[in-house]
């Protein structure tokens, strides 16, 4: 697959760097410069293919080999998004170390081991692709958006202290195929809809084929690194061609019968966008399992967080307790139970990956189950008016 080029420019300037388009600024030039001594040159991946990776460097495009960065940890392998210092020359180059991620969108994989699989690093935005095509999934778009809102402590997943600077990827929902909704009515109901369990969470309808929104859309990945997320057949590759301005990204129609596609994209592929701006498309995703997003859930469910401060006891579950503040916003109204029950399906799913590399979370949870047996047992003999062991 070929990738449209930037010239590079001949300034040493910081300002006009040859990588600038790509990103580059003064803190990674700061981060990089242990290596500049060695004699290693910086790049950015922009393609990774079986241990080999596509990376732009002051001088142009060079094909690289990983063999010199395979850890057993798969957090640490090559990814698209990466800054890395390679060989100066050679034939092939070798890609010797990684930079100190700012960021990452990480999932579990389906591995019963629960490894994280990082799907593209140093981003400044994540927009989530949703096709209008098809019946909105809520609960694909909160599970994204806990994966979003957790994903800036990638320089972490490499152990290496804290990346340039502080960053925070900014979540964005792309209601997808906008055009297939004509009625301006319905159209924003579906926004509200989205809106509702995406609090504080940019939503907006885009068209490939008419161009609704993405002017605004282009504007806001104008600057920094944006990722392209979603179920195949979401529309990601014909908006990345859309704001390129060419059909650099290939492209299949989706099914009429669910609206789904067939993973016409298969790597995750770095685009820098004529506007400025990089843009980084991504394969379908199949499956979106959470990986670490504790603190994701708790913020995309802040509302119930804010509700749970307010029960009477501090460990309540929420289900029976009296003075329970949840219980009584499900009562009055103003907390959907579509909505609870999303918040305890992640928090549980959360906790058993978390579960299976942290000793004292397995511990806090062995606890909690028998804690809870006893009480069912208890209830049980009261219940039967016997007496309790």
């Amino acid at each position: 697959m070929s990738f449209p080029i930037l010239p590079v420019p001949s300034s040493s300037s910081s300002s006009s760097h040859p990588l600038t388009p790509y990103g580059w600024d003064d803190d990674w030039a700061a981060a990089f410069s242990p290596y500049a001594d060695q004699g290693f040159v910086p790049g950015r991946v922009l393609r990774v293919d079986r241990g080999r990776c596509d990376v732009i460097t002051p001088d142009g495009p060079v094909r690289a080999d990983t063999a010199f960065v395979v850890p057993r940890d798969p957090m640490r392998i090559v990814c698209t998004g990466d800054w890395v210092a390679l060989d100066a020359d050679g034939d092939p180059r070798f890609v010797r170390t990684l930079l100190p991620r700012r960021t990452a969108f990480v999932r579990s994989t389906s591995s019963e081991r629960s490894e994280g699989q990082v799907l593209a690093t140093n981003i400044d935005h994540i927009a989530i692709c949703v096709s209008l095509a098809v019946e909105l999934d809520l609960g694909r778009i909160e599970r994204f958006l806990a994966l979003a809102l957790s994903s800036s402590d990638g320089a972490a997943l490499l152990g290496d202290g804290h990346g340039p600077g502080e960053h925070r990827p900014e979540p964005v929902v792309l209601l997808t195929k906008a055009d297939l909704v004509p009625d301006a009515v319905t159209l924003s109901h579906l926004v509200q809809d989205v809106e509702a369990v995406a609090p504080g969470v940019q939503v907006l309808p885009v068209s490939s084929t008419t161009g609704e929104g993405l002017d605004v859309f282009g504007a806001l990945v104008s600057g920094g690194t944006s990722v392209l997320l979603g179920i195949s057949g979401a529309g990601k590759s014909t908006l990345a061609n859309t704001l390129l301005g060419l059909d650099v990204m290939e492209v299949q129609a989706a099914r009429e019968v669910d609206g789904k596609g067939r993973h016409t994209t298969t790597t995750r592929n770095l685009l820098v966008l004529p506007q400025g701006g990089v843009l980084i498309d991504t394969p379908g995703l199949r499956g979106v399992g959470l990986y670490d997003a504790g603190t994701g859930v708790g913020e995309l469910f802040s509302e119930i967080e804010e509700l749970a401060a307010r029960c009477r006891f501090h460990d309540c579950a929420h289900r029976s307790e009296p003075g329970c503040a949840v219980l009584a916003a499900l009562e009055d109204g103003s907390l959907p139970d579509r909505r609870l029950e999303s918040y305890r399906k992640l928090l549980r799913e959360n906790q058993r990956i978390v579960a299976k590399t942290d000793a004292r979370v397995r511990s806090e949870i062995l606890k909690d189950w028998k804690r809870k047996g006893a009480e069912g047992r208890a209830a049980a003999q009261a219940k039967r008016g016997g007496r309790v062991r």
